[in-house]
């Protein structure tokens, strides 16, 4: 049989489907943009699985890592008196849990000094169950490095504060006693952490495991204690 070529007038034409068009104006089938942050269910470090993917800031990337914490004495010794390593980035979890294990080493201290990631108000009254009495900072500007060149986020409205714990918390701190005796903090314990990094070089940890990385921070502040009271032997 001889097939017959149709002409183009001749030829069926075929129905195209419409498109379904999203109220972005994005084609169906499109796949949606992904996540600034990844799912924590679906990561997972093959060589160190303790280890948890954080990051410092949203102008930072992300990184497998752990969270180290230090309780530094702020009478002026600057020795640090407690340590810890968590698998989480959040601070305020392990906040009560790492003061109150002072207990039965070198005895609880009478006043706490902590960031505004500490702010937790099961964490406050756990220590004041203790009777701590915690300064906790309530609420900071986003921090931004002045060489980001990258666009800037959308600006968020400032989170409104309406728990009575964290209301009673910023009037006190907006008094002089307070306001004076929480400065100390900056001037405290931000230094140790920069000397630990910049002069002993201690950037990243050796060892993978939440119980070994554990013990390297130990061995890490050991270290800096060690150096710290030379220095205060020698003044």
């Amino acid at each position: 049989m001889r097939r017959r070529r149709l002409k183009r007038r001749d030829r069926p034409t075929r129905r195209r489907k419409p498109l379904m068009m999203r109220k972005q104006g994005v084609a169906a089938g499109r796949p949606n943009r992904p996540s600034d942050e990844p799912p924590p269910d679906r990561q997972i470090s093959l060589t160190d699985p303790d280890s948890r993917l954080m990051r410092r800031s949203d102008a930072h990337e992300f990184r497998q890592a752990y969270n180290a914490q230090a309780v530094v004495c702020a009478e002026g010794s600057q020795l640090i008196v407690t340590t810890d390593v968590v698998a989480t980035s959040a601070d305020a979890p392990s906040f009560a849990d790492t003061v109150l294990s002072m207990e039965d080493t070198i005895g609880l201290p009478k006043t706490v000094l902590a960031d505004t990631g500490y702010a937790s108000g099961q964490a406050v009254r756990k220590l004041r169950e203790k009777g701590i009495d915690p300064l906790v900072a309530i609420g900071r500007p986003c921090a931004r490095r002045p060489y980001d060149f990258r666009p800037r986020p959308a600006e968020r409205e400032p989170r409104r504060i309406t728990e009575p714990w964290r209301l009673a918390m910023k009037d006190r701190l907006e008094t002089t006693e307070a306001g004076d005796l929480y400065r100390r903090r900056k001037q405290t314990v931000e230094p140790v952490f920069g000397i630990i990094k910049s002069i002993m070089g201690f950037r990243k940890f050796s060892l993978r495991g939440l119980a070994k990385v554990t013990t390297e921070w130990t061995l890490v502040a050991l270290a800096y204690n060690c150096k710290r009271m030379a220095r205060l032997q020698a003044a």
